[in-house]
């Protein structure tokens, strides 16, 4: 891999620390205000990286700037693994998702339990703000298709995905929000794709 210069190891090192505080990288508007120089420049500096080898990018999607080569001095190597994005869900009114591969988010290994599946979904609405899961959030999910009593779920009813508290009542399911501007869902017909795991918010 070829040498890079002071500018392009600065544009490198804010892509690896931006992703690490913030789990999704930066995009290109992101690095440019940061370094208070142009989007061009900024693009010229990302092709250079990704000729050089230490850089890769997709086309198609937006933030997706993914370091191939540490660069960092004296950098404490933490496990990791990535997960998929699989876009938004409700904590309100159940909303419609087609669960469309998003992005991909990279998580502390200690994050997800060894050898279970997990997915990440954003969540949108205030119906679980009492479980402290707010608007905006990311909720870590560990892909599962049953769940006991009070277990927070993701929920798929019909068409429409809900992250909800678990209840199992004698001739339905109830779907209870932690927020008491809400009302319990009830259906018979629920299916469990995960249960919560983990929260991330950014500040």
């Amino acid at each position: 891999m070829k040498e890079l210069t002071a500018r392009q190891q600065q544009v490198l090192h804010f892509i690896q620390d931006f992703t690490e505080e913030n789990v999704c990288p930066p995009s290109v508007r992101e690095i440019a205000e940061h370094f208070s120089i142009s989007i061009k420049a900024i693009q010229d500096h990302i092709a250079a990286l990704r000729k050089k080898g230490y850089l890769s990018q997709s086309e198609k999607r937006s933030r997706s700037l993914r370091v191939l080569k540490e660069t960092r001095p004296e950098v404490r190597k933490i496990a990791t693994v990535e997960i998929p994005l699989l876009g938004t869900i409700a904590a309100g009114k159940p909303l419609f998702c087609d669960e469309n591969y998003e992005n991909t988010i990279v998580l502390p290994q200690d994050f997800v339990k060894d050898g279970q599946k997990h997915f990440a979904l954003h969540v949108r609405g205030t119906s679980m703000r009492d479980a402290g899961i707010l608007d905006g959030d990311i909720a870590i999910i560990r892909q599962c298709n049953s769940a006991q009593d009070g277990d927070i779920v993701v929920a798929l009813i019909e068409d429409s995905v809900t992250l909800k508290r678990f209840f199992k009542e004698s001739t339905r399911i109830r779907l209870q929000p932690e927020n008491p501007e809400f009302k319990p869902i009830y259906s018979q017909e629920v299916q469990i794709l995960g249960i919560l795991s983990n929260i991330l918010r950014n500040y």
